[in-house]
């Protein structure tokens, strides 16, 4: 692999994507753990498995690249493109592919395009392990084209380019998360319930017995739906399932937020339109009026 590409961070994803692709000398790695004695060893030992050409200082990894990724902890996403921001090369692409909200994207943009710079908004929409390149990217922004055709280049082969404003493909993920993230929050608040009442294999035969797969479209039609119709008598329902968990020592963070849409939406006193996307314009013209 001969393109040149300065790597930002080089935990799982980017040694994985590193060591799948076979980038080897053609990656340039800085990784600030590298700076901290406790971590140094660690560091220098992965950067040699994979063959990468280690950076002492970030403006190593960027002098001269015209494609660089950035793969730092959420917490650093901002921070780490302000300071790349001082040193990057003009025209070069700046992949961010870390997992933060549009707004964080969008200020990212614009340290990374105020140094003359281009800034491609990049999602990665699945664990990387085990996908390694074969994890699906969402990209946006204006130089997405280009940065969908560089970065198949490094042999990822599941890349979608999903608009041309930075932030879509973040708002993408983020928003996805709530779903998906919240499904493995509310598996944990009700498997341990469950277990601490010692009915958990009842419960988990009675939700086999109940669930009928549906595509998400029809699924999310389908429970707001309920909510509209039946939201303040399942508000009450659940708060009855809050006071259950609370009496086995289980925190009721979830069911509680369950209470509070349930409520919120059964609150707005509408008839259920027939579409999932006339529900929505419902219920957004009627929280407007409320004020909420």
């Amino acid at each position: 692999m001969e393109q040149e590409v300065g790597l930002i961070g080089f935990g799982e994803a980017g040694s994985t994507f590193a060591l799948a692709g076979d980038w080897a000398a053609a990656a340039h790695v800085y990784d600030a753990k590298t700076d901290a004695a406790a971590t140094r060893d660690a560091m220098l030992a992965a950067y040699r498995q994979a063959g990468v050409l280690p950076a002492h200082f970030l403006e190593d990894a960027l002098d001269g690249v015209g494609l660089v990724l950035s793969l730092v902890t959420a917490d650093q996403a901002l921070a780490v493109a302000e300071a790349a921001a001082a040193m990057i090369a003009p025209g070069a692409l700046y992949c961010d592919m870390n997992s933060v909200a549009p707004q964080t994207k969008q200020a990212a943009a614009h340290a990374i395009e105020a140094a003359g710079a281009h800034y491609v908004d990049v999602a990665v929409m699945a664990p990387v392990d085990p996908a390694r390149l074969n994890v699906p990217l969402s990209l946006s922004g204006g130089r997405a084209d280009e940065a969908q055709a560089r970065l198949a280049a490094l042999g990822f082969a599941k890349i979608r380019v999903v608009g041309a404003d930075v932030g879509r493909a973040s708002s993408i993920k983020m928003i996805r998360s709530v779903m998906v993230k919240g499904m493995e929050a509310l598996t944990a608040e009700c498997v341990l319930a469950a277990e601490a009442a010692d009915v958990l294999d009842e419960v988990l035969a009675s939700l086999d017995a109940s669930e009928k797969a549906k595509p998400w479209g029809a699924r999310a039609d389908y429970n707001l739906d309920r909510m509209l119709v039946h939201g303040l008598r399942r508000a009450a329902e659940m708060h009855e399932s809050s006071q259950t968990l609370l009496g086995l020592g289980i925190s009721p963070m979830m069911t509680e937020g369950t209470v509070n849409w349930q409520r919120a939406i059964g609150e707005l006193g509408l008839a259920a339109p027939d579409s999932l996307s006339a529900k929505l314009e419902a219920i957004k013209a009627r929280r407007k009026e409320l004020g909420a």
